[in-house]
């Protein structure tokens, strides 16, 4: 790089701040224009190349390598912009920058931006691909779908139809149990709200799918209990057994029961109360 380009770039960006090290103090990097952003970046991978990692002056030369080459996520960026919000992919590729300036080997005699897009859209793909699906699936499933898409698209344009599952595993070279899973796969993509009617033909007062959802049978737990409750009662003595018959089964009064078993109301409930506690201990147990 020429004296006078770098002398207009510090000109712009330059503080009172004198250099760091054998480096021109940048304040603000993002500030530099990208012609001469690439220059110094020589520079400054360069220099990093030698600092030792953890000082001041390494620290330095990293973030300004950063943010001097942030108008390459920026580039990149554009180009995912309608896969969602611009900031956070913007956020996701700079993650990618990072890594390629710490990886960069001034020995290959590579553009850094050559060496850095690569991992840039990387990141963002990794991105997309990690928070995309309204499910997770398997790394080798999100790929086959990409593929599966592709290969419908092209067959198609040249049947003029949907092609078929088979089609598609010709097509692919796959077998159709393969494109069947990718397909069910895909489903996971996008997730459809419960609120939409069942009948995209008729949206006035239609049913919804949240409608159709199953809600928990509340004699369920009842009948859970009744199974967990049949052995405890047959390891009750034969009077036990009796007395839970005819309270709970015959519905008859602690009275009545006195009754029939020739003691007194005291003595029934007495009788009662020990039996479902001992049940009771049993079944929480």
């Amino acid at each position: 790089m020429s004296t006078e380009p770098q002398r207009e770039v510090l000109e712009t960006v330059a503080s009172d701040t004198p250099c760091t090290g054998e480096l021109p103090w940048i304040a603000d990097g993002s500030a530099v224009a990208p012609r001469d952003a690439r220059e110094l970046t020589k520079l400054f991978l360069d220099r990093l190349a030698e600092l030792e990692e953890g000082t001041h002056e390494y620290q330095y030369a990293r973030n300004t390598l950063i943010e001097m080459n942030l108008s390459l996520v920026w580039f990149v960026a554009r180009r995912f912009r309608n896969g969602g919000d611009l900031e956070d992919i913007v956020q996701v590729g700079t993650i990618g920058l990072i890594k390629a300036i710490d990886r960069f080997d001034l020995t290959r005699e590579v553009e850094f931006s050559s060496f850095a897009i690569p991992y840039v859209v990387g990141e963002i793909k990794r991105f997309f691909r990690d928070t995309s699906w309204a499910v997770h699936v398997p790394r080798r499933l999100q790929e086959l779908r990409g593929t599966l898409t592709r290969a419908r698209e092209q067959l198609s344009v040249r049947l003029d139809r949907e092609p078929t599952v088979a089609e598609l595993a010709g097509h692919l070279g796959m077998s159709e149990d393969e494109v069947t899973e990718g397909l069910v796969a895909a489903n996971a993509y996008t997730a459809g709200s419960l609120d939409l009617p069942t009948d995209s033909d008729d949206t006035q007062g239609a049913t919804t799918y949240a409608d159709l959802l199953g809600d928990e049978d509340p004699a369920l737990e009842k009948v859970e209990n009744l199974h967990a409750l049949a052995p405890l009662l047959r390891d009750l003595d034969e009077r036990e057994r009796r007395i839970i018959e005819m309270r709970f089964g015959q519905e008859m009064t602690q009275a009545q029961i006195g009754a029939v078993l020739g003691c007194s109301q005291m003595h029934v409930s007495r009788l009662l109360s020990r039996v479902l506690r001992r049940l009771r201990e049993h079944m929480l147990a």
